[in-house]
């Protein structure tokens, strides 16, 4: 019988042979096929610029690191997250806090961030930046986010890493509608795929230069950036701290291959999960919001009875079925508790966590495995 990952890639040939291309070129990496992917990105999405790195936990802080986030700053995320949505804002030297989520659609709920604001300007402890995270492909409500940046002053950086091919009221997620930057993920079980790989998307062009900038060392070829003259054409200068988080030629030829597919792999995943919705109808869970806009990275559903979840796990892993758990609250992490955070901090994230499932959904997932997938489930709760 065979195993059903919860995501999987889909490489064709087309993938293969951009790859390949590169590979009997001159550059593998700091070449033009990394331009051309961050152009291509920039106009899928109508943003004025896109800079590729090697992660989207590196685009998170470089993010953070543009907005100019520091010791002494403060910022806030959705603890119904992976880690990384947090701790780039350690790695800048900034404290971290999280946001409670609304229990319909995971995501950050706007009314709790507008009360803890409340509270936060009272106290003068206000954050410098917000990073509100699309979970499972489904944007968050990000004009009401927008609105209370506005009043309350913080920068918003949009943590899109599941949510490429997504949009929000009309426009791509990824055009900075809303947001001060926003970061995309092109991991394997994304909704599109570099390997391993991110992107920084902005309007803002001398946040976009400072992003491209740190990328690669914070060091610059360019006589105009530099203190002093230029003694010649070997010339470079290192005028920051950067990092070396630069995506390569080969990676950037398979994301503009797959690039081209997206729109694809979005519809696929969106008649899959209209389909769970009726294969799963009439179970003791509850099934995420159908968002008609949403790029349904995870289909993610919550058991009624939590205190199951362990052997409705094990007994679709046992299966065949690889189920996972999309997310742990970060604040529940050790590191995080740590810091004071407990249980009780975010009611609503570790609520859904306790009874969280998430179900195997990728564009290659065939009709008959994904009623294997059901029937597994359904034995397993009944």
């Amino acid at each position: 019988m065979n195993f059903i990952p919860y995501g999987r890639q889909e490489i064709v040939e087309d993938d293969i042979a951009a790859v390949t291309e590169v590979l009997r070129s001159d550059w593998l990496t700091q070449g033009p096929a990394v331009e051309r992917f961050e152009q291509a990105m920039a106009r899928y999405c109508g943003v004025a610029r896109a800079v590729a790195v090697n992660s989207a936990t590196s685009a998170l802080h470089l993010a953070c690191r543009a907005l100019g986030v520091g010791p002494g700053d403060l910022g806030w995320t959705s603890p119904n997250t992976f880690v990384a949505s947090a701790n780039c804002l350690l790695y800048c030297g900034a404290e971290v806090d999280f946001v409670d989520i609304d229990p319909y659609t995971r995501n950050m709920d706007v009314a709790a961030l507008e009360a803890k604001l409340i509270v936060a300007r009272n106290t003068g402890r206000l954050p410098k930046v917000v990073i509100p995270v699309h979970f499972a492909g489904h944007s968050c409500d990000m004009a009401g986010i927008r609105r209370l940046a506005d009043e309350y002053g913080f920068k918003v950086l949009e943590d899109a890493s599941h949510a490429v091919g997504a949009s929000y009221q009309g426009r791509p997620v990824g055009s900075c509608a809303h947001a001060d930057l926003v970061v995309f993920s092109f991991h394997p079980v994304k909704v599109m795929t570099t390997g391993e790989g991110g992107m920084v998307l902005g309007n803002d062009a001398g946040l976009m230069r400072q992003v491209a900038h740190l990328r690669s060392h914070g060091i610059t070829r360019e006589p105009g950036e530099m203190e002093g003259e230029s003694e010649g054409g070997w010339y470079y200068q290192q005028t920051d701290l950067g990092y070396n988080y630069r995506m390569t030629d080969i990676q950037a030829a398979l994301g503009t291959a797959q690039l081209a597919r997206v729109d694809g792999f979005v519809a696929r995943r969106r008649v899959l999960a209209a389909r769970y919705g009726e294969l799963l109808a009439g179970l003791p869970l509850s099934l995420p919001v159908a968002e008609a806009d949403s790029a349904w990275h995870l289909y993610a559903v919550c058991l009624a009875d939590a205190s199951r979840r362990r052997v409705v796990y094990d007994a679709l892993r046992d299966a065949g079925v690889g189920v996972n758990v999309h997310y742990i609250p970060v604040h529940l992490q050790p590191w995080y508790r740590r810091m004071g955070f407990k249980p009780g901090d975010f009611p609503a994230a570790e609520a859904y966590y306790a009874g969280a499932l998430t179900l195997p959904l990728y564009p290659g997932l065939s009709e008959g495995d994904q009623e294997r997938v059901a029937q597994v489930l359904r034995k397993a709760l009944i």
